[in-house]
């Protein structure tokens, strides 16, 4: 049995497009390979298609895009009941397009994708908080679910980065008492604490539209927020793992609502079997849209590849920046964009590059290359 089971090729392929492409090439070169596709994910784009591979439904809702525009949304509930939702499908950078200002930014839209996940009875919750256009410390999502962040006059603040440091108290009396009954996992890969040089502002905000003087408006806020929350909650998390992450919407939803940080794609590969089924593959494929030295440090195809056992490994990347160390689980990759083409020639040729390579790779394996 071969395996396939990589991540998407962001802005180009879904996972599911890369599946099926992958597949096709290896049945056309033997019509009798048992194959199964796993599309995977870390928590970002794609994850709650992912998991609906295993079955379930998928929710349409209305929510507020990060800056509160009515947009249409969607999350997942997978059979026993647990709602995966990707915080990207309402607070994501894509749905702001080239208008990127994260001192506007909201979470809030997620909070609703939360509100309402309660409301159909899910009280377990995978949260995915890649991809993020916000750097609100969460704020916008935890007052979609009844917090309120209070000036020096008693008034609410803006629900965004800019909000930040008006805070001087944080009212959490009226918080949807349904959180408490509620396991919230968090998938986060960043490891970076809420505030300073390492941490949400300045790692990752110069992506989401912030200047230099952004930068320190929106880290002097977070640093707000934390003294705040201490006020609130009498626990210090800004220091915490994955505080930072999405903008600090890690902070909030480990502070507000009691959720945890999990490993993104080891978390999700377990629960779609991978680590069982790797015990009878041949072969297990998996890949991303660029292949770098975080691809063998925790994110998809190195979490892959620990939990393959002795299978062997081979990835597929649309480009590589790594030479493959001696000691390497995955054994080879295989590289689509041959030549560096630029971004709109890419998304046109993608998917002819990946059946060609994909026709490379049957070949290898039916050569016993591995």
């Amino acid at each position: 049995m071969i395996i396939i089971a990589p991540d998407s090729f962001k802005g180009t392929m879904t996972a599911t497009e890369v599946c099926r492409i992958i597949k096709e090439e290896f049945l056309k070169a033997d019509a009798a390979l048992d194959i199964r596709c796993m599309p995977i994910a870390d928590g970002g784009e794609g994850t709650v298609d992912a998991l609906l591979s295993l079955g379930g439904e998928r929710v349409s809702v209305n929510a507020k895009n990060p800056y509160g525009k009515e947009i249409d949304s969607f999350y997942g509930i997978l059979p026993d009941g647990t709602a995966v939702i990707e915080m990207a499908a309402a607070s994501g950078l894509p749905l702001v397009g080239d208008n990127k200002n994260p001192l506007l930014a909201s979470t809030y839209g997620t909070g609703e994708l939360i509100k309402s996940a309660l409301d159909r009875g899910c009280r377990k919750i995978l949260l995915g908080i890649g991809g993020s256009a916000t750097n609100d410390g969460g704020i916008g999502c935890a007052s979609a679910l009844g917090a309120r962040f209070l000036d020096c006059e008693g008034k609410s603040v803006s629900l965004n980065g800019a909000g930040l440091a008006e805070i001087r108290k944080i009212d959490l009396s009226a918080l949807d008492s349904r959180i408490k009954e509620t396991d919230i996992q968090v998938l986060c890969d960043v490891t970076s604490p809420l505030y300073g040089e390492t941490g949400a502002t300045y790692v990752f905000a110069p992506q989401k539209g912030a200047d230099a003087e952004t930068v320190k408006i929106l880290d002097d806020g977070l640093r707000n927020l934390a003294r705040v929350t201490m006020d609130a909650i009498g626990r210090d998390n800004a220091l915490l793992e994955g505080a930072g992450a999405a903008g600090g919407l890690g902070f909030g939803l480990v502070s507000f609502f009691g959720a945890r940080l999990v490993k993104g794609a080891p978390t999700l590969l377990r629960i779609m079997g991978l680590d069982t089924i790797a015990a009878d593959a041949d072969l297990i494929i998996t890949g991303e849209g660029c292949f770098d030295e975080q691809s063998l440090l925790g994110k998809a195809p190195s979490s892959v590849a620990e939990l393959a056992g002795g299978t062997p490994v081979i990835a597929v990347a649309g480009r590589s920046k790594l030479d493959l160390p001696e000691n390497s689980p995955i054994r080879r990759v295989y590289v689509t964009d041959k030549v560096g083409k630029d971004f709109e020639t890419l998304k046109k040729e993608c998917f002819d590059d990946l059946r060609a390579t994909a026709k490379e790779m049957a070949e290898d394996y039916l050569k016993n290359k591995f």
